[in-house]
């Protein structure tokens, strides 16, 4: 080996030896951090517990109930059948669209229990028209969505209260429409349909003279 290679590699020496240095100082503190496992026995705290319990009546987030109708369905613990604000059209076409989206591939659109998940081998839901779905109190809905029932899951963390609320809502004017009579018709809607009946009978009744014929 000639005195230039001998020099050439004692350099490449020197310049690698503080990468190795620092190398092998290197920490794994960001790995295997200082941690105990749940549960697990630690010398920090009386009875070797390594985690102070929770302070009386700490509530965890979003978990809060200041309003009970409103966030479970219940007063004083009793499924009720009333709901914790007015509901409007706008909130009936919100709650047409939520139930379309998370409700009607199990349930159908009309709430049948016909939804394209059970026609391709899915458990049937009962339909909404039932005695017993029509005779459920509102907040038998709204609890089912929130904590699931049977085979369906809960849907709190897909849709927000309010949004829960006026699916019911919706899920009630779909049970009225099966069931509706002229009775539950305001009498100035009822002006108004009684005037488009009569109007399309007038439009499809043959001139004065004139026999009706086949495929007329």
């Amino acid at each position: 080996m000639s005195r230039r290679e001998v020099e050439l590699k004692r350099l490449a020496t020197w310049i690698a030896l503080p990468g190795l240095v620092l190398a092998g100082a290197c920490r794994q503190d960001m790995h295997d951090a200082p941690r105990f496992d749940p549960l697990e026995a630690s010398p920090m705290f009386a009875q070797s517990a390594s985690a102070r319990p929770l302070v009386e009546g700490t509530v965890a987030r979003g978990l809060l109930v200041e309003d009970e109708l409103l966030t479970t369905g219940k007063v004083a613990g009793t499924l009720v059948d009333q709901f914790p604000f007015a509901i409007t059209p706008a909130d009936l076409n919100r709650g047409e669209e939520r139930f379309n989206i998370y409700c009607a591939p199990c349930h159908g659109r009309l709430g049948d229990g016909q939804g394209m998940v059970v026609e391709r081998g899915y458990r049937r839901p009962p339909s909404y028209h039932d005695d017993r779905m029509r005779q459920a109190p509102a907040g038998h809905y709204f609890d089912a969505m929130t904590n699931g029932f049977g085979v369906m899951p809960d849907y709190r963390a897909q849709v927000p209260v309010d949004d829960r609320w006026r699916i019911v809502a919706y899920i009630r004017a779909l049970q009225l429409s099966q069931y509706a009579t002229t009775s539950d018709i305001p009498e100035a809607e009822l002006d108004k349909l009684r005037a488009a009946t009569a109007g399309a009978a007038a439009g499809a009744a043959p001139p004065p003279g004139q026999t009706p014929t086949a495929g007329h």
